[in-house]
């Protein structure tokens, strides 16, 4: 892994919060327009909130696969590489107790 390469959870995790505010612009315009209901009383921030949850949820599913995928692999290598490193050092310290 190339030192000036994102790592693919920061990259991931970009992209599912610009997904989340898209949503969330597009259901505050939505609501202000009268295109979907607006909240009950001084709830419309709440209410726009779950809104752009529950549109970017489905969406960064379906659109945001390939770098979960990715975040993924670079996690499941990591973990390897960690646990063939803490294996490691167990060996070499069974053989200098015995």
């Amino acid at each position: 892994m190339s030192a000036a390469k994102p790592s693919a959870t920061i990259r991931y995790t970009a992209m599912r919060l610009g997904l989340f505010v898209g949503c969330f612009a597009v259901a505050a315009v939505a609501v202000h327009f009268g295109l979907l209901p607006s909240g009950a009383g001084g709830s419309n921030f709440v209410w726009v909130i779950l809104l752009a949850l529950v549109l970017s949820a489905p969406l960064s599913y379906v659109l945001l696969r390939k770098q979960r995928d990715e975040m993924s692999t670079q996690i499941v290598s990591t973990v390897d590489r960690t646990k063939a490193r803490l294996e490691a050092n167990r060996t070499r310290e069974d053989h200098l107790t015995s």
